[in-house]
């Protein structure tokens, strides 16, 4: 089914499915302000403090005390997993009917990539480069999560990820400004619907603010150093275009950046979102982020925290307890303003509000879950986020009369291969795939021995049989990569190459003398050089999530075309990181092909080598760049033009190019557009991805293809931190990858 059919009936067919049970009132905003104000005048100082709090439910022997109490007293505004639909509703009655305001809460869940149906970890989901798909997939999960209750998701993240040795930047959209913020916008749009009263729409919340992805050494929470023009020029632009697509809340990251942890980063909440972005909906904090600050350094104990992130702008706490402890006495103290509160409370409320939980506060009857078209939607998605790699000698696609030895640890990992952050996917629905083959191509003759139990195994004992199966079959398929808990929150590593003994359990496979097809599932860009000699092919598949395993053999098999590009730098060596398409320039940029290690002369005079910027070791590139995949066709892009040689400040400029399937088949080629400002006031990147399409061809098909860049898509934050397009020269690229080499240029007039 073609993307936008599916599209279509996720916002029709699944919104209807739920519309008899629940009907909304419409609130306009000026309804909503007028209610929300007479809330706050009727709410105690407690009740305000209350509505700040966000507590994680948990169903035990104290829940009376922790938990239903604090709801009739209204000192409770938002709960997190609360996974039960019948306590859900038990808990919104309590609120709503035994509180003396009846203000309804807010339940919140990780909704990542996928409620039941899980997607590819948006890492996957940013390889796709197809906004729509995303927009389809959250729409996907968001009637799914909301169909138990479910109202809020702490979903999209949108932190720049320039090091893979960072676990989280499996949750990330890549390394990309420009890529990171239109796939987060458009995933707020699948979360929040047409309409937040939508009764299959979420809350979205933007998460970590701000910089968290460029933590030192890729540990995670740990400090971080951007400069304010960095920040303005990379770090902050996708949370702006997210928000310009209506995000109703904003999380505030772990991390310090230059000595100032988010949570209490008045510039950051106050200055940024409330005065320049005009944002309006409420920022929460990450989990006891607030409370961490003691660790910091930055606040001297809890009721320290509470007035720091208060007075910052911060109008929810997650699960510390700072607010509901300290604030009643910080404001009897002075040390925080009544303004202040109400403030953060009508933020709170507002969304609320919107979200017509006043009107609609329970879970419906019925759940919906693993519904034909989610799991149709799920399978394209796993489909166009494979990346391929490499297939020498073309040996992919192969035909279906030969007999397959399916091998590897992540050949059957159902929990595995569902990835980081997916808490209510079912393994026994994953499709794996050893499940592939028993279900759906039960045609396909194959022999499976996993030759090792899981990713990290270090029992050799079984390569013997794995090489033997592999000698028996006419072809294998190998499937290594990470465990889903080696990616994720807190799971930062050091080596990226393929743990325990996969690298080895390949070798012995490829000695067996038959083809092999490497397929990995992973939550970040391993180095995998190494392993390139042993596979004949290579398919790169971010933990694809529910339906991986099927959608892995549409590609082995031809019935899908490859068409994911890669949304990071893939490395040669971690040594190498961070490494990204869109550095500054040095003054000594390195040449094509500079001296390395096993090409120095014996003693080499010191200036010999040409002194330019690069790792002998390793050299000046990585493995495979940004942007880069590969297809079962060929494409050719030609006849460049542009509207015009110069544009001023006030106009746009149309680039046209011819774009041909040189291939034997029908493909997608994901065209993209990158610009260099050749001279600016302060360094400019070497090159910025400024547009991309997804272009279907049929076999020798040529279409001409259309960018318009606006001169306002050119400007950048300098060293005075005001946004403008300067004048001056600029060269433009279009291509498969960021290695493009079809350019021309242009001018911006004075």
């Amino acid at each position: 089914m073609k993307i936008k059919s599916i599209l279509t009936f996720l916002l029709s067919v699944f919104c209807l499915s739920v519309s008899a049970q629940t009907v909304y009132s419409a609130r306009s905003e000026a309804d909503i302000n007028m209610k929300v104000e007479e809330l706050l005048a009727k709410m105690t100082l407690e009740e305000k403090t209350g509505q700040m709090n966000q507590l994680s439910f948990y169903d035990g022997k104290d829940v009376e005390k922790q938990f239903l109490q604090p709801l009739r007293n209204g000192a409770i505004g938002s709960l997190l997993n609360v996974e039960n639909v019948e306590m859900l509703n038990r808990l919104q009655k309590i609120a709503v009917e035994e509180s003396r305001l009846g203000i309804p809460l807010l339940f919140g869940r990780d909704i990542i990539h996928g409620y039941r149906t899980i997607f590819p970890v948006p890492l996957g989901q940013a390889a796709t480069f197809d906004p729509a798909l995303a927009e389809a997939g959250a729409r996907a999960a968001a009637v799914e999560a909301r169909s138990v209750g479910i109202r809020w998701t702490f979903a999209p993240m949108l932190d720049i990820s320039r090091d893979p040795r960072w676990g989280r930047i499996a949750e990330s959209f890549g390394e990309d400004p420009y890529l990171g913020g239109t796939m987060g916008a458009a995933m707020v749009r699948g979360f929040q619907g047409y309409s937040l009263t939508d009764e299959n729409s979420l809350a979205a919340c933007l998460k970590h603010f701000a910089g968290y992805g460029a933590a030192e050494g890729g540990r995670d929470y740990n400090s971080t150093n951007i400069p304010p023009a960095l920040m303005r020029n990379v770090y902050l632009p996708p949370f702006e275009m997210a928000l310009k697509a209506g995000a109703q809340t904003v999380m505030t990251s772990f991390n310090d950046n230059d000595g100032i942890p988010s949570s209490a980063n008045s510039y950051l909440l106050k200055d940024l979102l409330r005065n320049e972005w005009k944002f309006d909906g409420f920022v929460v904090s990450d989990w006891a982020s607030m409370d961490e600050m003691i660790a910091h350094g930055f606040a001297k104990d809890g009721k320290h925290v509470a007035e720091l992130s208060a007075n910052a702008g911060l109008d929810m706490e997650m699960v510390s307890r700072t607010y509901i402890r300290f604030l009643p006495e910080l404001v009897r103290e002075g040390k925080v303003s009544m303004e202040t509160i109400d403030n953060a409370v009508r933020n709170i409320l507002r969304v609320k509000l919107r979200l017509g939980l006043f009107e609609n506060p329970y879970a419906p009857a019925q759940s919906i879950a693993y519904t034909d078209e989610s799991l149709k939607l799920a399978r394209r998605a796993a489909v166009e986020s494979a990346v391929l790699l490499k297939n020498a000698g073309n040996i992919l696609p192969l035909k279906e009369d030969v007999k397959i030895a399916l091998i590897g640890p992540m050949a059957h990992a159902p929990h595995d291969q569902l990835g980081t952050w997916s808490f209510d996917g079912e393994k026994e629905k994953t499709v794996t795939p050893l499940r592939a083959l028993q279900t759906e191509y039960t045609h396909v003759k194959y022999v499976y021995e996993a030759g090792l139990a899981y990713s990290r195994d270090l029992n050799a004992g079984n390569f013997a049989k794995a090489k033997a199966a592999a000698a028996d079959a006419d072809v294998a398929v190998v499937v290594l990569g990470e465990e889903a808990i080696l990616s994720g929150e807190a799971h930062s590593l050091s080596s990226l190459n393929p743990v325990g003994r996969q690298s080895e359990l390949l070798s012995a496979v490829k000695s067996a003398g038959k083809p092999v097809i490497m397929a990995v599932m992973a939550g970040r860009p391993l180095t995998i050089e190494r392993n390139l000699h042993d596979a004949d092919a290579v398919l790169y598949c971010f933990h694809p999530g529910t339906m991986g395993g099927v959608a892995l053999f549409d590609l082995i098999f031809g019935k899908e075309n490859p068409s994911g590009k890669l949304p990071v730098t893939m490395l040669r060596e971690v040594g190498q990181a961070p490494m990204y398409y869109n550095h500054n320039n040095t003054g000594r940029p390195a040449p094509d092909n500079p001296v390395t290690l096993e090409h120095i002369p014996l003693e080499a005079g010191q200036t010999s080598l040409g002194n330019t910027s690069y790792y002998l070791d390793s050299g000046r590139d990585p493995l495979f760049p940004f942007g880069y995949g590969l297809s079962y066709s060929a494409f050719e892009y030609s006849d460049l033009s542009l509207s015009a040689n110069s544009i001023s400040k006030t106009d746009s400029l149309k680039v046209s190019f011819t774009l041909t399937n040189t291939g034997k088949i029908k493909g997608v080629e994901v065209a993209q557009l990158y610009v260099r400002d050749l001279v600016g006031s302060i360094a400019r990147p070497v090159r910025e991805l400024k547009g991309f399409q997804r272009v279907s061809l049929d076999a020798g098909q040529s279409k001409t293809v259309e960018f318009r860049i606006a001169a306002n898509d050119l400007a950048f934050y300098g060293s005075d931190l005001k946004r403008k397009t300067e004048p001056g020269e600029f060269t433009l690229w279009v291509g498969g990858n960021s290695n493009a080499t079809l350019n021309a240029n242009f001018t911006v007039e004075e």
